[in-house]
């Protein structure tokens, strides 16, 4: 009797103990996530800022807009590379592109600067869980040791483009050319991938809550990627009538030919002639298609950050939206992004940081490389030394940042934004100086005036050029490639 008498007290006293210890570890990891703020890092393919928080009225994106009336929007914002793999592995690794260095849409991270450490790694390290869902990386086993799950849709016909119609995908299984560059299904959202990653999202900041720790969760948005892809009432927001070309729907002849190119990514699609121009009335189509996968990645942002909010994380999360590049929507009659102009590099970026963002707007130079060390200072992390960026946290204290210059570059040719100007300078294979040209967008925000050959602005294309050779990078043109 007295042996039972003394079990039942040890194991009173047992469990008495675990469950102390398990209040102590949900303690724990209370107080370790109220101590560092989640990140809920939204991608949005090819998405530019033609929304309504960037003036566009004739944009239905109620989601994205609330999101920014919390936020802190960046008017002027650009990417450091204009093609998905290579601006992707430039904002999540903190380094400028290079000569040799992030070069096209099949960049890998993990060849062509494999010793630093990313940003989804540097979180993991400092104790945060790290998911990335849908496109983040262009490859999904890029930089895979910086996650602890990766995950991306998929569809029963193993088709990338996402087609759900009979003809689009009677063409990709039968034909050498991928299926027209725009569809319009009357089915749910779910039936697309975006609609997928949105669920699946959801369901991670539910596990998410539940384990208590803090969390970097990335969600990679295709469209409005190529194909235009979307439900039919996405399309049915917009009245066809009311779509517009473009009023700069041509080539300037001031501008050198390094500036354009054939758009051949679009090419590959059914319809599309293999040369020239498209037709006007496939103009207004493509238009009319990507209006609509704007509104219908909006929606799934709306979900995302509705669930955030019902489950009482949005107070501790730092949310950042934007888009991999820009997008010639017809623009100097050219479509896709691979290219210098305004329309490819201007990007829309917000972020939102409890308590300290509630709508304000910076009409302040950003480049994505700025993004690492921003989101390191805000969660209390230091940021590594092979950054090239700086942070923006001093815009949301009030305070003005010492750089006022972003840097871009696609191949031969490489861009700086400084004040109202915006000056390229493509190299040959000497890397000496082939073609220029300078945009005043104080005076043509269409870029139809190219002023670097004009002598009165012989002195402001030495002073851009000086300053563009100058802060472009020490290791420009280094190559660290992987052979």
């Amino acid at each position: 009797m007295k042996i039972l008498t003394n079990n039942l007290i040890l194991a009173g006293l047992t469990l008495v103990f675990s469950f102390a210890c398990t209040v102590k570890n949900k303690n724990t990891q209370e107080k370790l996530s109220a101590s560092k703020p989640n990140i809920l890092f939204i991608a949005v393919d090819d998405l530019r800022p033609e929304i309504g928080i960037y003036g566009a009225q004739h944009i239905h994106s109620p989601s994205i807009d609330k999101l920014a009336e919390q936020s802190l929007v960046f008017e002027r914002a650009y990417c450091n590379i204009p093609v998905c793999g290579a601006s992707r592995a430039s904002i999540l690794s903190g380094v400028r592109p290079g000569r040799y260095r992030f070069l096209g849409y099949n960049t890998y991270l993990d060849d062509d600067y494999p010793e630093i450490t990313s940003l989804p790694m540097h979180f993991k390290n400092n104790g945060y869980t790290t998911i990335s869902n849908g496109k983040v990386y262009h490859h999904a086993d890029d930089d895979s040791l910086a996650w602890d799950e990766v995950w991306r849709p998929s569809n029963k016909w193993n088709i990338s483009r996402d087609y759900v119609t009979s003809e689009n995908l009677r063409i990709e299984m039968d034909s050498t050319v991928r299926g027209y560059p725009y569809e319009k299904a009357d089915v749910q959202d779910t039936a697309y991938f975006d609609g997928k990653t949105a669920q699946k999202a959801i369901n991670d900041l539910k596990k998410l809550k539940e384990q208590g720790s803090p969390f970097f969760l990335a969600i990679g948005f295709l469209k409005p990627h190529l194909p235009f892809n979307a439900p039919s009432r996405y399309w049915e927001m917009y009245d066809a009538k009311n779509v517009s070309l473009p009023a700069n729907y041509f080539r300037p002849e001031t501008t050198p030919a390094e500036a354009f190119h054939n758009f051949g990514e679009l090419r590959q699609y059914a319809g599309v002639p293999k040369e020239g121009p498209v037709s006007d009335e496939m103009a207004h189509k493509l238009i009319h298609g990507y209006y609509a996968c704007v509104s219908y990645t909006d929606a799934q942002i709306g979900k995302l950050l509705k669930a955030l909010e019902e489950l009482g994380l949005d107070e501790n999360t730092i949310v950042v939206l934007w888009g991999d590049h820009g997008w010639n929507l017809g623009d100097h009659q050219m479509w896709c992004k691979h290219c210098n102009f305004e329309s490819s590099l201007h990007v829309p970026l917000m972020i939102k940081v409890p308590g300290k963002t509630n709508g304000m707007h910076t009409s302040a130079i950003a480049e994505y490389i700025d993004v690492y060390p921003t989101l390191s200072e805000l969660a209390g992390l230091h940021t590594p030394e092979h950054t090239d960026g700086e942070s923006f946290v001093p815009l949301m204290n009030g305070k003005p940042r010492i750089k006022d210059y972003a840097i871009a570059k696609y191949f031969d040719g490489v861009t700086i934004v400084k004040d109202n100007f915006f000056y390229t300078e493509w190299l040959d294979e000497q890397d000496q100086v082939k073609a220029r040209m300078l945009f005043d967008h104080s005076t043509d925000p269409l870029e139809l005036d190219n002023l670097a050959e004009k002598t009165e602005y012989r002195e402001t294309v030495q002073e851009l050029s000086q300053l563009l050779h100058d802060q472009w990078g020490d290791d420009f043109f280094i190559d660290r490639r992987i052979p």
